[in-house]
Order: C-alpha cells, then structure tokens, then sequence
C-alpha cells in the first residue's frame, strides 16, 4: 500500500528571476534578425510554460502532485515554490476541521428511541489516501462518524432504569463513552488517513414521542426514593422515642397506647406538608 511522499520543490523566487531573464531576453531578440525573431519566440515560450509552474502553500496546507496519473509526492512546507507545470496539484487543508453530526434517531439497547449527535475534530494526516484512496474524505468523514456513532448507541442503554446491572449507559458513563467513541471512528477513518483528535457526545435525549413518559418515569423513581428514606428515617426516630421512654420510665404505655402514638408520629414525620396538632382535653378512649 502507497503512502505519503514529502518532497521539496524549487524555490519559487530563483526560477520567477530566470523566467524574467529569459522572457525580457526574447522581447530584445525580436528587433532583430529573423534567427534572432526565432530564438525569441522559443525564449518566451519557455519563459511563459515557467511561469505555469508556481505555487503558494499556505501554513497547515499541502499539495499533492500528479503527473500523468502517477503520484509524485506532497508538498508540506508552507512558502513559494515552482514545479514542474506538467504536475497536477491538488490543495489539501492540513488544518483541524469540527463536524457536527446531524441528532440522529435510533434505538438503545432496550429499543428505546433516542435523539444523539456528536462532536468530531479531525484532521489530515496522511495525504496520499486522504487524496486517492477515497472519492470525496470529507464526505467519508461524516458518514463514517454518523455510522459510528449509530452502531454505538445502539449498543448501550439509555441509561440503568431497565437494564440495572448495566455498568455504562450513554446518560451516565459519558467518559466511557467518548473514549470508546473516538476509537470507532478512528478505526473508521484510518483507510482515508484521518486522524480524530477528538469526539464527544452533544446531544443526548429520549425522542419526542416518550420524552413526556420517560420524564414521569423519573420523577416518579425519585419520589420513590425520596419517601424511601423518609419512611426509613421516622421508623428509626419513632423506635427512639419509645426507648427513650421506656428507660427513664416517664410515661407506662400499654400496647393500644404505643400503637397509636406510632401511628401519630408516623403522620407527622412522614407528612409532606406541616402536621396541625389537636390537643385532647380527656382521656385516649373519650
């Protein structure tokens, strides 16, 4: 397999002096005789097929050049040089490029639809396959990145509320994730010779149509968790209070009395609003 060529051209400023000198050389022969005439005309031809051949690099850019379908190798260094006119020159940006995906539509691992897109930056780093061993690279670049960051959405799960013992979802695990990310789309890109400096998620959402119950889904695990703990907590402080008053013997309950005074505890601990005390003037059972 062929690979990138660096060469060194001809300083541009040297061959445009010899250019001139030919060029003014020929207009001077032409105001005498006809053999002068001749060596003129073939003077400015040539001075004029030299002049075919300058080129101006830009920094972070390159040229690759052709010659009768042949690969002659890429000019890296940035400046003003001459080559050869018969040489075909291709420009290629050598500069980092930022793709935005599309929000793709797939399904998670679960089957749940999902909107996701990423964050790719790219550069060129082998110019030969950049140039020949694919048909358009930018283009190959983002259809390579969507593919791979279909396949792997598709892999993974949303998140862990269906599939707890997942131990990397795409919501939680997002350095997970981009590591894995950028690797398939490195290995992707590598037959055009790009390099990714990096990839990330940028967008990551359940689609529209489940958006709405996936959200309720959520609050309503919270809340769950939430009372959980507040449940958890009154048991504890409750059984605290009745110890409490059994060791220092300040009040003798009877079981009806402990069972009511656990459940008024339990309504006012457990209580999401204030709890409005109602003092009885009598007796428990008046």
């Amino acid at each position: 397999m062929k690979t990138e060529k660096t060469i060194q051209p001809f300083s541009g400023y040297l061959i445009l002096i010899v250019s001139l000198a030919i060029l003014i050389f020929s207009i001077l022969n032409f105001k005498f005789h006809w053999v002068h005439i001749g060596i003129g005309i073939v003077g400015a031809i040539v001075g004029f097929f030299l002049l075919l051949g300058f080129m101006a690099i830009q920094p972070n850019s390159a040229r690759v050049l052709t010659m009768f379908g042949d690969y002659v190798g890429t000019v890296k260094e940035s400046g003003f040089f001459w080559a050869n006119p018969f040489f075909l020159k291709k420009n290629i940006s050598l500069r980092a490029h930022n793709l935005e995906t599309t929000q793709l539509k797939v399904n998670d691992k679960q089957g749940n639809p999902i909107m996701i897109a990423a964050v790719v930056v790219w550069k060129v780093r082998d110019t030969f396959r950049a140039a020949f061993d694919v048909e358009n690279y930018q283009q190959f670049v983002t259809i390579q990145s969507e593919s791979a960051l279909r396949k792997m959405a598709m892999a993974y799960s949303y998140d862990n509320f269906e599939d707890e013992t997942a131990e990397i979802t795409l919501r939680s695990s997002s350095t997970e994730i981009n590591e894995m990310l950028e690797n398939e789309i490195s290995e992707r890109l590598d037959l055009a010779g790009i390099e990714v400096i990096e990839a990330r998620i940028s967008h990551l959402a359940y689609a529209q149509e489940i958006a709405s119950a996936m959200l309720q889904r959520q609050q309503a695990t919270a809340v769950i968790a939430a009372r959980s703990k507040i449940v958890e907590g009154a048991v504890g402080m409750v059984e605290m209070a009745l110890e409490a008053l059994s060791r220092k013997e300040i009040v003798h309950l009877d079981e009806e009395r402990k069972a009511a005074m656990v459940s008024n505890l339990l309504v006012v601990l457990c209580s999401d609003k204030a709890a409005s005390p109602i003092v009885n003037a009598g007796t428990l059972h008046h």
